[in-house]
């Protein structure tokens, strides 16, 4: 029997399937409202009501950057954010969450305002009822300005979701949402996500939480940032009352404690758990170690302390774990060996104080260990990196950053296969790394290696590999300080041209560097090249395009020729000091480095002049080209820099004078003119620069009085230095309003009148302890010029406190409150015409080591007291009219030069002068204070009894053997026998050891 007869053809049942099929299709386009389109995709038609009812909340809204511009037409499940069920046409979703990048912190302020443009803000209006089927509502990173949540919002009955948070990347300072957060949301029976973070204007007590325990399928909240100081411990109780959520976040909440035990725990679900940047304090709650379901457990930025508890052992399905920024100390716990799952270990910025080789070892407790990611950076870790380093398979990410790790870096590391971050910096880490480190390192992306804290140093990690290798691995990130990588620039480092950011700070290289890896690494994602602190040689490519590079620093190497003209449209950041670069600065620089917040080029042998153009750069915070030959007037135009704080052009051959015409930046923090041509009287629109710390102009021709503004519209300068000008008139009594004042120079002028006698009234000269340096003091370098001799202070500089008046014409007294100045270290008033005694209280300045008051015409005694100045290095009281006996003491006797210090003052007398005063007959003998001269008599006593006792004990013995003949043949015959004797038992000895071999 045929079986085709029983079972008919298969394609004839599937042709009359799909013409059914077809059939339900043409009936569903009929049924539910939907166009068919010719290529037959239907497309969904919203419903009139609900368009009716988002074009009314559309129209509440602000929306300044027109996000909401395609809500237009019939169909709104078309509109942007807005999509709707397949089959009814049904608003289900509205997704108006602001998405876009907020800026970096360095942004121009155009970017600043277009990111606040872009987010919706007004009002929300209760139109939104009309979407009975909106189980989705998203109105995050908006800003709706403090606006209490809606009311209404909990009619919304079909809600699932509800996002309502506050970007904390917001430039802005408001929250979204604030007030009482509305207990209707406790009728969203359905919702499974709520989000209310960011909003920290959201009020929340212990009596108004209870909505939330009704929400009884709830799977995720987040209340980052939202405070709860307020609700005590009621927040716990009332989410300890949602047993279906797996997600709760709680940080930034301000939460100072919490209950260390539940009578009931029933956030057995629980996965993820983030109570990070709060005030706990230890010890840890004991309901945490219950939730063993438990897959993230974030508590960084609290305040626990003590030693690691061990109960964590408990959390068996943990795969993160974060308790950065707590206080724990002691040794790291073997037992995160046994934690199997755990992919992420955080456990920075505490105070653990062991060394790793246990804590490592417990990891052999899994056959197959999943830890991903191990930071224990900023720690005081100790001892040696074990090669069981190398027994974490999965390890893709290492941070050991700051601690005290010494030893060498095992072989072992290089067999880390799934390595990607890498940083060992701020150790005590020394020896070589050969290839061996990096043998299978293929997916190593960053590096960071040596101390940042320690510059010019001797490196204490050597790259002892072939001029020849290149290694499996391209980095993104190069951070190499104070190691020896050089002195050659081998292939390993010209193979990395995919760099992003490159450090490679004193390490060695004197070598060339090559044109095309220049342009390989320009070519692709640089933003940061550092190669400071080498001694690297030749000339840079003239011309570049690096479309990403945002700071460049080459300071101190040998680079010459003329400035690079890269095009670096996004650079903020240039240093190209401490070289050898040539020629005038080019008039198109401004083009090829529009947005520069720093230039440095001082100590370099360019010329010419400043060109105009560079005050195009107006977002420049710090120009330095100081130690150049650079000639001509300074710009008019400076005062277009209008956040400017640094400019330093000191030590180069300016003319002109200081431009004022078109004003001067009111930013102005430092102002460094010194040893250059400039003349002219210095401009009253300085005065208007009131944030003028130091202002430093020595070294030029400027006359006229000093300025009246110094003391009244400027008053908190910390550096005045207006030496080696030809300035004139007296000092202004205002000179005493710099209460923060540390170094004052008007040395070399042609001032005339009398000190101020109000100069006690500088407090900064004062206080010991005061300084003012706090913002730049890394930057400043100053030069001081006293009696021939050049201090120059770099870091030291914060602490120099010093007033230098010399040669000038001032006549009258030193003002006795000067001896009230408690923290001078220099004052120097030599060479004007200073009349009257020397302040009887100088021994007051405690804190002096240079004191010149020499060519004056002071007369009278030398003060007693001057005796206790114990720091003093300097004195110099010469060509004067003092008389007197010079007074005695310890550090006045330790001076060099000594008798120079005295010269030119006839009537002087005493040690160490040969002039003896009147009526001794003897030199004088030096005061001592109550109790020194018994101790120096009994000094004395024992020198004398020393004399006699080797004068009498030498005499006695030789004295007799040079009179009687036979005492002194006795005695050589004495020491002859002796002699025989020894060398008899030397010989002895010597054939003994050698039967012996």
């Amino acid at each position: 029997m045929d079986s085709s007869a029983d079972f008919p053809n298969p394609v004839y049942h599937f042709n009359i399937a799909l013409c059914f099929l077809l059939l339900f299709l043409a009936s569903s386009c009929l049924n539910t409202s939907k166009l068919c389109l010719g290529d037959g995709l239907p497309v969904v038609k919203c419903i009139d009501t609900e368009r009716s009812a988002l074009l009314i909340f559309k129209a509440d809204l602000i929306d300044a950057s027109g996000r909401l511009s395609s809500w237009e037409g019939q169909n709104c499940c078309q509109w942007k954010g807005i999509s709707c069920n397949n089959r009814t046409g049904h608003v289900e979703k509205m997704d108006l969450r602001n998405t876009s990048p907020a800026p970096s912190i360095d942004a121009e302020d155009q970017e600043f305002e277009a990111y606040e443009e872009s987010f919706l803000g007004g009002k929300i209006n209760p139109s939104l009822l009309s979407l009975k089927y909106m189980s989705y509502l998203d109105l995050s990173s908006n800003d709706f300005q403090g606006l209490q949540i809606p009311k209404f919002f909990g009619q919304l009955k079909s809600l699932k979701y509800l996002n309502v948070s506050s970007s904390s990347s917001s430039s802005s300072s408001s929250s979204s949402f604030g007030g009482q957060i509305p207990p209707h949301l406790g009728n969203l029976s359905n919702l499974n996500y709520l989000d209310l973070s960011g909003n920290y204007l959201l009020e929340i007590s212990s009596i108004n939480l209870n909505w939330l325990s009704h929400l009884s399928s709830l799977k995720y909240l987040s209340l980052n940032e939202v405070d709860l100081s307020n609700a005590g411990a009621s927040w716990l109780h009332v989410v300890n009352m949602l047993p279906s959520m797996l997600e709760l976040h709680l940080s930034r909440c301000n939460i100072e404690s919490l209950p260390l035990s539940l009578h009931t725990m029933n956030l057995t679900s629980l996965l993820i758990l983030d109570m990070s940047f709060n005030d706990f304090k230890f010890p840890f709650p004991n309901w945490v170690f219950n939730l063993t379901s438990l897959r993230e457990l974030h508590l960084a930025k609290n305040s626990f302390s003590g030693p690691f508890p061990n109960d964590f052992v408990n959390l068996k399905s943990l795969e993160e774990l974060d308790l950065s920024l707590n206080g724990l100390h002691g040794r790291i716990p073997k037992f995160f060996g046994n934690l199997c799952n755990l992919k992420t270990l955080i456990l920075a910025e505490n105070a653990f104080d062991q060394g790793l080789p246990e804590f490592l070892d417990g990891f052999s407790g899994c056959a197959n260990n999943k830890l991903e990611s191990l930071d224990l950076s900023s720690n005081k870790l100790v001892g040696e990196l074990p090669a069981s380093l190398g027994m974490l398979p999965h390890l893709q990410y290492l941070n050991l950053f700051h601690n005290h790790l010494n030893g060498s870096i095992p072989e072992s590391l290089g067999r880390l296969s799934e390595l990607v971050h890498l940083d060992l910096s701020e150790n005590s880490l020394v020896g070589f790394l050969t290839e061996a480190h990096f043998i299978d390192l293929a997916k190593l992306k960053y590096i960071a290696l040596g101390n940042i804290s320690v510059p010019n140093s001797l490196p204490s990690i050597i790259f002892n590999v072939a001029y020849e290798w290149v290694p499996p691995f391209k980095l993104d990130t190069i951070a190499i300080r104070n190691c020896q990588v050089g002195p050659a620039f081998s292939l390993w480092l010209l193979s990395q041209t995919e760099a992003v950011y490159v450090t490679l700070s004193n390490t060695g290289i004197s070598d060339s560097i090559p044109e095309e890896w220049f342009v390989k690494i320009s070519s692709g994602q640089l933003q940061f090249l550092d190669l400071s602190f080498n001694e690297i040689r030749g000339k840079l490519p003239v011309q570049l395009i690096v479309p990403n590079l945002v700071g460049l620093d080459l300071r101190h190497n040998q680079f010459r020729g003329s400035l690079p003209l890269w095009l670096c449209k996004e650079a903020s950041y240039l240093n190209l000091a401490s070289n050898s670069f040539s020629g005038p600065i080019p008039s198109t620089f401004d083009q090829y480095f529009p947005k520069l917040r720093e230039l440095h080029l001082y100590e370099n042998y360019l010329n010419g002049t400043i060109p105009s153009s560079v005050c195009n750069m107006q977002k420049l915070l710090i120009f330095s080209l100081r130690s150049n030959n650079i000639s001509g007037e300074f710009p008019q135009a400076w005062s277009t820099w209008s956040d400017v704080y640094i400019i330093d052009v000191g030590d180069n051959h300016l003319s002109g004078n200081i431009p004022s015409s078109m004003g001067i930046p009111s930013s102005l923090f430092m102002l460094s003119m010194k040893n250059n041509k400039l003349d002219g009287d210095i401009p009253m629109a300085l005065g208007n620069s009131t944030n003028l710390r130091s202002i430093d102009l020595g070294g030029n021709r400027f006359t006229g009085n000093l300025p009246s503004w110094i003391g009244t519209n400027v008053s908190k300068v910390f550096i005045l230095r207006l030496p080696s000008n030809s300035l004139s008139g007296h000092i202004p009594q205002q000179l005493c309003n710099l209460d923060q004042l540390h170094l004052l120079d008007l040395g070399h002028n042609h001032l005339s009148g009398t000190i101020p006698t109000c100069l006690n009234n500088m407090t900064a000269l004062t206080d010991v302890k005061f300084n003012a340096y706090d913002l730049y003091h890394a930057y400043q370098q100053q030069i001081m010029v006293n009696k021939g001799r050049e201090l120059q202070y770099n870091k030291t500089l914060r602490w120099v406190k010093s007033i230098d008046l010399s040669s000038n014409s001032l006549e009258g007294e030193i003002p006795e409150k000067i001896c009230s100045l408690f923290a001078l270290g220099i004052l120097n008033l030599s060479m004007n015409h200073l009349s009257g005694n020397i302040p009887s209280k100088i021994g007051n300045l405690r804190s002096l080591e240079f004191l010149d008051l020499s060519g004056n015409h002071l007369s009278g005694r030398i003060p007693q007291s001057i005796s206790s100045l114990t720091y003093l290095s300097h004195l110099n009281l010469s060509y004067n009219d003092l008389s007197g006996r010079i007074p005695l003491g310890n550090q006045l006797q330790a001076l060099d030069d000594s008798t120079n210090i005295y010269r030119g003052n006839p009537s002087l007398c005493g040690v160490p002068l040969l002039n003896k005063c009147p009526g001794d007959d003897t030199p004088p003998q030096p005061t001592f204070p109550p109790g020194k001269r018994h101790e120096d008599d009994e000094k004395l006593g024992f020198y004398i009894s020393a004399v006699l006792g080797f004068v009498v004990g030498f005499w006695g013995v030789c004295g007799t053997l040079l009179i009687k003949k036979s005492w002194r043949y006795a005695y050589f015959r004495f020491f002859d026998r002796i002699q025989d004797k020894v060398a008899v038992a030397v010989a002895l000895k010597i054939a003994h050891f050698q039967r012996k071999i």
